[in-house]
C-alpha cells in the first residue's frame, strides 16, 4: 500500500489516547513528515503504556484533564499559531474549544459536538434541548463571530458522522451516471439537461431531488466476535462505551424529509434554524428500524443519533422562496455487535446505569466485519449503498492490534488531517463542506472493501409480522418511503 505524506511544521496536540487515538497514532507516525518531539497526547488517564510506539517516536505524553477553569491555560501551553488540535476526548465543550483555536489561529478537528456536561438537568430538559440539533445550533450562532478566512475547523469527522457524508455525495453520483446510462429507462433530453447541470456545478442537493431519492440511511452492521464473552456487569464494545451510551440514551434524531406525510408517535419539532430534524420522545437505542447491507442483509438497526443527520439533510435541502422544497429523511440505523447488543439490553434492565466493568475489543476478536456505509432509497433505481465493507484479519494487517470500528474512524480522521493542513484558511467547516474525493483518497486504503452497488431492497422486504392482520392500518402503502414503513414496533 502506497504511504501518501503530509509536510507538517507545527505541534499537534491530541486530545483523548482511547481506542480511537491510539489507533489513530500509528496512522499519524505513517504518514505525517514531522517531528514528532511537537506530537502531544493528552488523556485525564495514565494510558501512556498503550503506546509504546507514539513514544519512541518522540511524541510526549501529558495525563492532564481539561476543565472549564484550565482549558486556555492548558490548550495555550501546547499550542499556537499554526499548529493543529486534534480532539478525540469525550465532554469538553465543543464551542468553546474551537473559539480558543480560532482566537489563537489554530487548526482543528474532532469526530462529535461535546458539552461539559450531556447529562444536567436532564429530567428538567426538553427533548428539543438534548439534541445534537441544538449544539450545532449554538455552534452556528457562534461563528458568526469567527472569519470565514479563519484558522480550519472541523467537526464531526468521523466514520459517521463525517465518511458518510462524502459516500453520499458518491452514491448521488453514481446513482446519476446509472440513470444517465439508461439504466432506469430512457431518459428524456430536458432532465438529461438538468442532471449534467447540477454534476457540473456539484449541486447534491438537486442531484438528490432530481434522482428522488427520499431516504437516507447510514446502514450499519458490526458482526466482530471475541473468544472472550461478556460478563455479567460488563459493557462491552468495539469502541467508546462512553461515547455510545451517551448517545445511545439521548433522544432519538432524524433529519426530517418533505415526502413524509405525517410526523411519528412522540415527535418534537424545532422552532428556529433550518427545522430540518425532528426528534422523538424516546431514547435512541429503543427506537428500531429496517435497513440493509450488502453483505449482511436485512438488519433491524437503532436510531441512534449522529450529527450526519443534521447535516446531509441540511446540504441536501432544495430551498425555493424560504421554503424547503425538497429534503430527504436521514438517520442511522445501527445494529452493533453481539456483546454491545447484550450489553444495552442489561444496561436497561438496569433503569440506564452504564456499567462500571467497561471493555473495549481487540486482540480478543475472532472473526468479522464492520459493514457500514450509506443507503439511499426511493430514487429511479430504489436503492443504492455505498461504504466500508472492512473485516478484522484486514484491519490487523494494516493496524496490529486495532479493531475494524476504530480504523474506520482512525482513517476518517487522517483524511480530514490531510485535508486541513492543505486547506488551512476554511474556517467553520461540516463534513460535507469538505472535498470528498480529497477526503477518500487518504482514508480508503483503510477502509477494506469500498462498493458502490444497486438494491432492490425495500422496507416491506423482511417485515413479516405474525399478526398483521389483527393490526389494521400499520403500513402507509400511499406513501411507501415514509418513516413508518420503516419503524419496527
Amino acid at each position: 500500500m502506497t504511504s501518501p505524506q503530509l509536510r507538517f511544521d507545527g505541534r499537534i496536540l491530541l486530545l483523548g489516547c482511547g481506542s480511537v487515538s491510539q489507533c489513530l497514532q500509528p496512522l499519524l507516525l505513517r504518514h505525517l513528515d514531522m517531528d514528532f518531539a511537537k506530537l502531544t497526547v493528552m488523556d485525564f488517564e495514565d494510558l501512556s503504556g498503550t503506546i509504546p510506539g507514539t513514544l519512541a517516536a518522540g511524541a510526549r505524553y501529558s495525563r492532564t484533564k481539561i476543565t472549564p477553569e484550565n482549558i486556555h491555560e492548558t490548550l495555550a501551553a501546547h499550542l499556537g499559531a499554526g499548529d493543529l488540535l486534534i480532539n478525540l476526548a469525550w465532554n469538553i465543550d465543543t464551542v468553546e474549544i474551537i473559539q480558543w483555536c480560532q482566537d489563537n489561529d489554530v487548526l482543528y478537528v474532532d469526530t462529535s459536538v461535546e458539552l461539559w456536561d450531556p447529562y444536567a438537568d436532564q429530567q428538567a430538559t426538553t427533548p428539543q434541548a438534548r439534541t445534537l440539533y441544538a449544539r450545532h445550533m449554538k455552534l452556528r450562532e457562534r461563528a458568526k463571530s469567527w472569519r470565514p478566512d479563519g484558522p480550519t475547523a472541523v467537526v464531526e469527522h468521523g466514520a459517521n458522522p463525517g465518511l458518510v457524508s462524502h459516500w453520499t455525495k458518491v452514491a448521488l453520483e453514481d446513482i446519476t451516471a446509472a440513470i444517465l446510462r439508461g439504466d432506469a429507462g430512457d431518459i428524456d433530453a430536458g432532465r438529461r439537461e438538468e442532471f449534467e447541470a447540477a454534476l457540473a456545478s456539484r449541486d447534491y442537493a438537486k442531484l438528490g431531488q432530481l434522482t428522488g431519492t427520499k431516504v437516507i440511511h447510514i446502514s450499519e452492521r458490526d458482526t466482530q466476535i471475541s473468544d472472550k464473552p461478556k460478563l455479567v456487569g460488563e459493557f462491552v464494545n468495539t469502541w467508546s462505551v462512553e461515547g455510545f451510551y451517551e448517545e445511545g440514551i439521548a433522544p432519538a434524531e432524524l433529519g426530517w424529509g418533505t415526502h413524509e406525510p405525517e410526523l411519528p408517535q412522540h415527535a418534537y419539532t424545532h422552532e428556529s434554524g433550518p427545522q430540518n430534524q425532528i426528534c422523538l420522545a424516546q431514547t435512541g437505542i429503543t427506537t428500531y428500524v429496517r435497513s440493509w447491507v450488502p453483505v449482511g442483509g436485512p438488519i433491524i438497526g437503532m436510531v441512534v443519533r449522529h450529527g450526519e443527520a443534521f447535516t446531509i439533510s441540511d446540504h441536501l435541502t432544495v430551498w425555493e422562496d424560504g421554503l424547503a422544497t425538497y429534503r430527504p429523511t436521514v438517520h442511522y440505523a445501527y445494529l452493533p455487535t453481539d456483546a454491545a447488543m447484550n450489553s444495552l439490553y442489561e444496561c436497561r434492565m438496569t433503569g440506564y446505569q452504564l456499567q462500571t466493568e467497561q471493555r473495549i475489543m481487540n486482540d480478543e476478536i475472532t472473526d468479522g466485519m464492520d459493514e457500514l456505509g450509506v443507503l439511499l432509497l426511493g430514487h429511479d433505481l430504489n436503492g443504492w449503498w455505498v461504504g466500508s465493507q472492512l473485516d478484522i484479519h484486514e484491519s490487523r494487517t494494516l493496524v496490529p492490534h486495532q479493531n475494524a470500528t476504530t480504523l474506520q474512524v482512525a482513517a476518517s480522521v487522517l483524511g480530514a488531517v490531510f485535508w486541513i493542513v492543505k486547506n488551512p484558511n476554511q474556517g467553520f467547516c461540516v463534513p460535507d463542506d469538505l472535498d470528498h474525493n480529497e477526503v477518500l483518497a487518504v482514508a480508503n486504503p483503510y477502509l477494506g472493501k469500498v462498493p458502490s452497488v444497486q438494491t432492490d431492497w425495500k422496507p416491506e422486504s423482511a417485515a413479516y409480522e405474525p399478526f398483521e392482520q389483527y393490526r389494521p392500518g400499520k403500513a402507509d402503502d400511499q406513501h411507501p418511503w415514509a418513516f413508518r414503513n420503516f419503524l419496527v414496533a
